[in-house]
């Protein structure tokens, strides 16, 4: 059998580790004194026009044509619907022929690495990162450079940028609004990045690619902006998911958009067209292609989530601990006061907290706590984190 499967098989993720253990500590002290925070999964019902449409399409698509195979790379009438909104709201080119419908952003991201990696090649990434990148890198047979980032804003170190980057570069991976630090890119940073990589593009006679994965593109507060990449960087690719802004973590459904403008861009495109090929994701569900198509612009109701950060980071605050302010997702990246986190994270399960460690996004010393929880849960948590915060 093929060991690297069987040791990615054999130890969960440390979130889904985390996620077992509240399980079972429920079912020890009731559900109701455990505070879970380690799961990304959305609390905020889907909004009401996805229970309406999905009960359209029951009721008036043709069973065998609704949930029978499309096109390889999705729907076309639905591609239609997602690059007409790109185009009209972000003001920049789009077409259907470009978009590769997937499930979800894990496997965009996955079709879009095995698309432009070749062995031995290396991606750059900053930390704080995803926990999967470095899996899904690596299965692209790639390896992940992690680079440092600014630890008062957690915006890219350009300078460690400049110096990663060589021959072997096949792509720069970002996440804005980031996972776990709830960081978003300014304007002046995307510009930069994008600056850096047009010469460092030119100066090694190769396409350095920008792959920007979104499924918290739309979860940002106080009217903070997320910078749609392809207006400042042509040889950009984007891995999009439905699963925060619908609240359909689940159901598992997304896209891969190439910019036309993108250098050899038909190329690009059918080598993401192999790669889902290769990897067996083809044919998106197809009753959540057809959903989608009916919901481009709609979200979930993002003010409850602005509403548990303003209340858990001031209380966090409140009593000693301190994160950089995140402008969107639903995380808080939270500095362990001695930098022990495993010490820190054991202490917090004494008070029934589930904390996941920052050492998988690449940070040790921090603990990401997802918030997209219920209110009452925060509430009824805060004498625990108090009591843990009094322990420094």
């Amino acid at each position: 059998m093929n060991q690297r499967m069987y040791e990615l098989g054999s130890k969960r993720s440390v979130i889904r580790e985390l996620f077992e253990f509240g399980k079972k500590r429920a079912a020890e002290v009731g559900a109701e004194n455990v505070y879970d925070f380690s799961l990304g999964n959305p609390s905020v019902n889907p909004p009401q026009i996805v229970e309406d449409t999905l009960i359209d399409l029951l009721r008036t698509e043709e069973p065998t044509q609704l949930h029978g195979y499309t096109s390889a790379q999705g729907d076309l009438s639905v591609r239609k619907a997602i690059a007409d909104y790109i185009r009209k709201t972000h003001g920049v080119p789009s077409d259907p022929e470009f978009l590769y419908m997937t499930c979800g952003a894990a496997a965009s991201l996955t079709i879009t690495l095995s698309a432009v990696c070749n062995a031995g090649d290396e991606v750059i990434t900053f930390k704080p990162y995803f926990t999967e990148y470095k899996v899904f890198t690596e299965t692209a047979g790639a390896k992940l450079i992690g680079l440092v980032s600014d630890p008062e804003t957690f915006q890219p170190d350009f300078e460690a940028l400049e110096g990663a980057i060589n021959e072997k570069t096949a792509a720069v991976l970002i996440n804005s609004p980031n996972n776990p630090s709830g960081v978003v890119y300014s304007a002046a940073t995307v510009q930069k990045l994008a600056e850096i990589l047009r010469k460092a593009s030119e100066r090694l006679g190769k396409t350095i690619y920008l792959i920007t994965d979104e499924p918290y593109r739309e979860l940002v507060y106080g009217g903070v902006e997320v910078s749609y990449l392809t207006k400042y960087y042509k040889d950009t690719i984007v891995c999009y998911s439905y699963s925060k802004s619908l609240s359909l973590p689940g159901e598992r459904i997304g896209y891969i958009f190439v910019n036309p403008d993108a250098k050899d861009a038909r190329e690009l495109y059918l080598a993401v067209c192999g790669a889902g090929r290769a990897l067996g994701y083809v044919c998106a569900p197809s009753l959540f292609q057809k959903l989608i198509a009916r919901c481009q612009g709609v979200t979930s109701d993002v003010s409850v989530y602005e509403g548990n950060r303003d209340l858990l980071a001031g209380a966090l605050r409140k009593f000693g601990l301190t994160c950089v302010q995140p402008d969107g997702a639903f995380y808080l990246f939270v500095k362990v006061p001695d930098g022990d986190t495993d010490t820190f994270c054991e202490r917090a399960k004494k008070y029934n907290l589930l904390l996941v460690p920052g050492e998988g996004f690449g940070c040790d010393g921090y603990v990401r706590i997802a918030y997209c929880v219920s209110r009452d849960m925060i509430l009824r948590s805060l004498p625990a984190f108090e009591k843990l915060a009094k322990e420094y």
